[in-house]
């Protein structure tokens, strides 16, 4: 076995020993696994988007989703493999969005954890069932966004519906620019927990 075989054996055996003990309970270990592919995962990302804030976005979305992906992880699988296609995944569904001409509603939503995705509906197929529906989605959506602690409150609504990018959030706010994004992070986790207890209006979650 030469000397990248050996590493590539190491990687597989110490990501599923992390994996293992996170699906055990132990969920702060997954923070080894987001410093351990973050790197590579954020150049993947920034090949296909341009934006760095959109980047800084896909890369928190990506993580959410493969923690919440774990237990379908099977041992002897690359966990960079593996991550690598969900970053992809997430890169050109958001890519979709921004092609199409959708009509949103203005709200995010967090499907897996993070990340910052919006209802959007073609113009075409807005019959009333569905009129109805996009409101109720929107009512769940805002009912989320008000329980919110007041201080991921104000960040999510400058982000979201100002669409301010992060920077200007922070000098707006005095806030680091790193605490603004952790607290992003931590409002569209909360989000998630929140929106999921609405499995009939987002049958995807």
């Amino acid at each position: 076995m030469n000397f990248n075989n050996q590493n590539n054996t190491n990687d597989l055996v110490e990501d599923f020993a992390i994996i293992t003990q996170i699906l055990a309970g132990d969920s702060n270990l997954y923070s080894k696994l987001v410093s351990k592919y973050s790197r590579v995962v954020k150049a993947l990302i920034r090949k296909m988007i341009r934006d760095e804030d959109d980047i800084d976005d896909l890369t928190q979305e990506t993580f959410i989703k493969a923690y919440k992906a774990l237990p379908s992880f099977k041992e002897g699988f690359s966990f960079s493999s593996w991550i690598y296609r969900i970053a992809s995944n997430t890169c050109i569904d958001f890519m979709r969005r921004k092609r199409f001409n959708f009509v949103s509603i203005d709200q995010p939503i967090t499907k897996a954890g993070d990340e910052e995705q919006f209802l959007d509906i073609p113009d075409e197929d807005n019959t009333p069932e569905l009129a109805y529906m996009l409101n109720e989605r929107k009512k769940a959506v805002e009912d989320a966004i008000d329980g919110l602690p007041d201080n991921y409150k104000v960040i999510i609504k400058m982000r979201h519906e100002d669409e301010m990018e992060y920077s200007e959030i922070s000098k707006m706010l005095n806030m680091p620019l790193g605490t603004v994004k952790a607290h992003l992070f931590r409002a569209r986790k909360i989000l998630l927990s929140t929106l999921k207890q609405k499995k009939s209006l987002f049958s995807e979650f």
